[in-house]
């Protein structure tokens, strides 16, 4: 089972963050493999230059088209969710990928990422036992907009 970690990384709280999911997706025995954007930013080109955005952008959509599920960080900012993390939750859902959320924080959460998700967990731990076989359906616990 590949999964496929949509995750805003930019902050100290949000990097803690993902590296709890990455543990608990390495302990999870139904996941063989996963992927986290975060740990493939390096290209043969400069940062931030055109040439390494193509790239990383070309290697983290080829990413989520050969993932089985995704795992989505629904994690704001300014009252808004991450653009990259939004953008690779809709492909997985025009793909009918399953969506497994997480959002630990009390923020209100947009409805088109509520809506898209297959399964909602409050605490990344939680990814450790979560059935990524069989994808148990759970619905959004959380205010929305």
């Amino acid at each position: 089972m590949q999964i496929y970690l949509a995750a805003p990384f930019f902050s100290d709280e949000q990097v803690d963050r993902v590296a709890r999911i990455e543990a608990a997706l390495e302990a999870n025995p139904t996941v063989t493999d996963f992927y986290s954007p975060r740990h493939h930013q390096k290209t043969d080109n400069p940062e931030y230059t055109p040439a390494w955005a193509a790239e990383v952008f070309r290697r983290d959509v080829t990413q989520v088209l050969d993932a089985d599920a995704l795992v989505v960080v629904a994690d704001f900012r300014d009252d808004d969710a991450d653009s990259g993390t939004a953008f690779e939750a809709g492909m997985a859902w025009a793909l009918k990928k399953p969506i497994i959320m997480v959002e630990e924080t009390d923020y209100k959460t947009n409805l088109m990422l509520t809506e898209s998700l297959t399964a909602f967990v409050n605490k990344a731990e939680d990814l450790a036992t979560y059935d990524f076989k069989n994808y148990p359906e759970s619905k959004f616990e959380g205010q929305l907009f």
